[in-house]
Order: structure tokens, then C-alpha cells, then sequence
């Protein structure tokens, strides 16, 4: 009795050439299993040779996105640039005109302070043309260069004291040299020009006569 598997006694009932198609078949399936990716696997490609996989495309997305992040910072950068050039611009123009109007209007409040004066000053002129009293025009001018001195002074102004001080090229001019003894021997002997400070600062040198 035979012990042949069933599938083999099938296929020797089979001709020859039908056996060979169906080993083929058998073959060309296999073959295709071998080729069929697994489900977990990824699909490599790339468009260079030497490259293994999706390596290369890889790297050119990469270079694309940075490439268009640079272009993004770029634009940026020279946006902050340009508005950055139009505040300097403007600042310089309002810097101007404000040096100019500074330059103009510095001496508003001291020339206010000095319309008084002038108002005492044209009305003593009136008093001089109808009065003969000397005393009258005395007071009268008197008045005016109190009023003078005391607006000058509320500004900073300070006059120098130098007769009788120490000869100090540094606040003083000498305009000559007198004998004057020992005793007034490189000292200021006289003030022909009083010299004056404003805020501490010297605005003008005092004239002065040294001895010697």
C-alpha cells in the first residue's frame, strides 16, 4: 500500500509541463515576499548614487529650510536697520531745530527781566528833560542801576573783586605796571575794567594796574 502524501499523489496524476507552471509560480511568489517591505520599514530614496536611502533628500529639505529661515532673519534685520536709520534721521532734524530755537530764545528770560528796566530808564530820560532838580535826577538814575545790578545778579552774575588782591593771570589782565612800594609789589593796584563771573564761571577779565 502506498504512504504517499496526498498532495503528491495529486500532483503525479498531473502532466509535467502543468507540475513546471505551478513551481514557477511557487518560485515568482516567494521572490515577491522577499521583495515586499516590511510594514514597519521606510521608504528610502534619494536622487544620488552614492547616497544610501532617504539620506540625500533629507539633507536638501534641511539646507531649503534653512536656507529660508537665513532669507527670514535677513529681511528682518534690514527692517530693523532701515527704521532704525529713519529715527536717527529724525532725531538729528528735531535735535537741529531744538539747538536752533535754544540758540535763539536763550536770552528771552534775561531780556524780559531787562524790559523793566528800560521802562525805568526812559522814564528817568523824561524826568531829565522837564526837571532843573539835580537831586531829583540823581535818585532817578540811582534807582535804575539798583534795579540794573539787582536783575543781573538774580541771573548769576558776580562781579570780581580785585583791587587789592594778589596779581592771578588766571582772572586778572594787566594793563600796566606802576610803582606803588613794597607793600602793593605785585598786587592790583587799581581796577580799570571790573571783570565779572556768571554761575562761577569768568565771562570777563578785570583791566587791572599791578605794582612793582
Amino acid at each position: 500500500m502506498s504512504h504517499l502524501h496526498p498532495l503528491a499523489m495529486f500532483l503525479s496524476t498531473l502532466p509535467l509541463q502543468t507540475i513546471f507552471k505551478i513551481d514557477m509560480k511557487k518560485k515568482e511568489f516567494q521572490e515577491a515576499e522577499q521583495v515586499q517591505p516590511d510594514e514597519g520599514d521606510t521608504l528610502e530614496m534619494n536622487f544620488d548614487e552614492n547616497i544610501s536611502g532617504d539620506q540625500h533628500l533629507a539633507e536638501t529639505v534641511e539646507e531649503e529650510s534653512e536656507t529660508e529661515r537665513l532669507r527670514t532673519e535677513l529681511a528682518e534685520s534690514k527692517d530693523k536697520y532701515l527704521r532704525l536709520v529713519a529715527e536717527f534721521d529724525n532725531f538729528k532734524r528735531r535735535n537741529a531745530r531744538e539747538r536752533i530755537e535754544l540758540i535763539q530764545t536763550a536770552g528771552k528770560e534775561v531780556i524780559t527781566d531787562m524790559l523793566d528796566v528800560l521802562d525805568d530808564s526812559e522814564r528817568a530820560q523824561k524826568g531829565f528833560e522837564t526837571t532843573e532838580d539835580t537831586k531829583t535826577i540823581k535818585e532817578g538814575v540811582q534807582l535804575v542801576f539798583t534795579k540794573l545790578r539787582n536783575t543781573l545778579l538774580s541771573k548769576g552774575l558776580k562781579p570780581m573783586d580785585a583791587k587789592g588782591k594778589e596779581f592771578n593771570a588766571d582772572v586778572h589782565e594787566a594793563i600796566t605796571e606802576i610803582e606803588a612800594g613794597e607793600e602793593w609789589k605785585g598786587k592790583v593796584v587799581d581796577e580799570v575794567t571790573k571783570g565779572y563771573y556768571l554761575n562761577d564761571k569768568i565771562i570777563r577779565f578785570a583791566k587791572v594796574v599791578v605794582g612793582k
